[in-house]
């Protein structure tokens, strides 16, 4: 595997080893010891996530906060999604910047999302599927974020506004400003 820093601290593209020859291709997507290795990570996911979206669809920014914050390795097996992470955590060189990256079944990339990040998605294809390991449980109580069209991130999530598709409950968040840490 190969490692692309994104310019926020702590927060990495990871490119596999891909095989291919005529009959398809192999990849191994994830091996804690090489994660481990290869990025200074621990490796300890314990919850795995999938959803299907089709496009337009805007998911995000989400968080968990305090003790049950998570970090997160995600990939796309389906279609393509545009990938946010913002780094929410205070004292934090990067506070308040955001990366933004193509992760599709083709290019097999995936992004690392450390704690303290709010995180979401749109989808650019007819149709998407997203999957992201955890670090830590999903808690009810404790989940934060931010209104994906926060004037101050000034996030181009590549959807004209018209076809943007986001959920009553994502479009009651607040601004980057207010974020609640936890």
């Amino acid at each position: 595997m190969e490692i692309e820093q994104t310019g926020l601290k702590d927060c990495i593209i990871i490119k596999p080893r891909v095989f291919d020859d005529p009959r398809g291709y192999f990849f191994e997507s994830f091996n804690k010891e090489t994660f481990e290795e290869k990025t200074g990570f621990s490796g300890d996911f314990i919850q795995d996530n999938q959803s299907y979206s089709s496009y337009g669809v805007i998911r995000g920014l989400h968080a968990q906060t305090g003790a049950f914050a998570q970090a997160k390795l995600v990939r796309v097996t389906k279609g393509e999604v545009l990938d946010v992470a913002v780094d929410a955590r205070p004292g934090s060189p990067t506070y308040g910047k955001h990366v933004a990256v193509r992760l599709s079944a083709e290019n097999k990339l995936q992004l690392y999302i450390p704690r303290g990040f709010v995180h979401g998605f749109s989808v650019l294809s007819e149709t998407a599927e997203f999957l992201y390991k955890c670090d830590n449980f999903f808690n009810k109580a404790s989940e934060t974020g931010v209104i994906y069209n926060d004037a101050d991130l000034n996030i181009d999530w590549l959807v004209p506004a018209g076809q943007a598709s986001v959920s009553d409950k994502d479009l009651l968040l607040k601004p980057f400003a207010e974020l609640h840490h936890g």
